[in-house]
């Protein structure tokens, strides 16, 4: 049975700002500070329960491929999301044309530009699919843009990829958590897991297809991406992992013990529960602005960004009213913890 939203909020968090920036980064619930705290301390007792847990992780990515409705076997952990961006641009022929979204997230387009031998090209998120070519052998985008909250017709990049023979990769950090998300149709997906998932930086989500997982040569494989983990610890495997296990990095513990912890909430929950939630309380902070007569990006998603108010962000973090200031516009976040008190008190300041 779903948790209560509210009743999960009162359990799990304890902040006392009007915290309304899970775009940049998300607050620890309660159950995975305690997580992370247990093994800290017996990391400083020296004793064998501070190594780290592998059953732990394994749990974070079971419990992740559900959220993104895909096998365990198609998903692979990571510490970021431009180190699995990274491994595909590897896999990339000299010549190969990647097409991105202007002004997307620098980590789905800066692995591709630093290779120097690829043709990387830009198009308007909202014009991606129509930019799609015979010549295009990758596209890579956000599901949501971090700077604004628009989000991608993904289905028509899908369909345009497909109609051209290309691959599709989709940076889902900025919507799995609060967005209904399945990561089954495309190539590739990746996610930082310490935003909406509300773990810590080092904890991040490669998928890949059964198909495209031919395609990429494990270049960071370490004693992890064995098939017998404690067999191969020394010398060269015998065997990779047969799924995309072979392409995880070394887990960084601390923030794999929280990642459980919070992925096991928000499955508790449920991503429709936060949608509805999360949707809601934007809706009504976009009222509030009209009301004021600023006029924020339009859209639907949980994250709201109105140009020309990004001077008010430090006066109100100054006030316990925690939001970003991206690219000259004022951009706030809802998540499970925010209330409708934390949106009026934002805007009773912005008027």
């Amino acid at each position: 049975m779903d948790l209560p939203l509210a009743e999960a909020a009162r359990a799990e968090f304890t902040h006392s700002t009007a915290y309304l920036n899970t775009a940049n980064c998300g607050v620890l619930p309660r159950s995975a500070v305690a997580a992370v705290r247990e093994l800290a301390e017996a990391a400083g007792a020296g004793i064998p329960a501070g190594f780290g847990d592998f059953d732990r992780v394994n749990g974070a990515r079971a419990v992740f491929a559900r959220l993104v409705g895909v096998d365990v076997e198609r998903v692979a952990v990571g510490s970021a999301v431009s180190t699995h961006v990274g491994l595909v641009s590897a896999s990339l022929p000299s010549g190969a044309e990647v097409l991105c979204a202007e002004d997307d997230f620098g980590s789905v387009i800066n692995p591709f530009m630093v290779r120097g031998d690829l043709k990387v090209r830009f198009a308007p998120l909202e014009t991606l699919a129509e930019a799609v070519g015979p010549d295009t052998a990758l596209v890579s985008l956000s599901a949501v843009q971090s700077a604004d909250g628009r989000m991608a017709d993904l289905a028509a990049v899908r369909a345009a990829t497909t109609a051209h023979g290309a691959r599709m990769l989709v940076d889902a950090t900025q919507a799995v958590g609060w967005l209904p998300f399945d990561a089954s149709p495309y190539d590739y997906t990746v996610t930082g897991g310490y935003k909406w998932l509300l773990a810590v930086r080092g904890a991040s989500y490669l998928t890949v297809s059964e198909e495209a997982q031919r395609t990429l040569t494990p270049l960071h494989a370490g004693w992890v991406t064995a098939e017998s983990l404690w067999d191969d610890i020394y010398g060269p495997m015998r065997e990779l992992a047969h799924d995309a296990r072979r392409f995880d990095e070394s887990p960084a513990f601390l923030a794999y013990h929280a990642a459980e912890a919070s992925l096991g909430l928000l499955e508790r929950i449920g991503i429709e529960a936060i949608h509805a939630h999360d949707t809601a309380l934007a809706a009504r902070y976009r009222a509030g602005l009209a009301r004021l007569g600023h006029a924020p990006v339009p859209g639907e998603a949980a994250i709201v960004s109105v140009p020309g108010l990004a001077d008010r962000q430090p006066a109100l973090l100054a006030a316990g009213i925690a939001t970003s200031a991206r690219g000259g516009a004022l951009r706030a976040s809802f998540h499970l913890y925010t209330t409708e008190a934390d949106v009026d008190r934002l805007l009773d300041a912005l008027s």
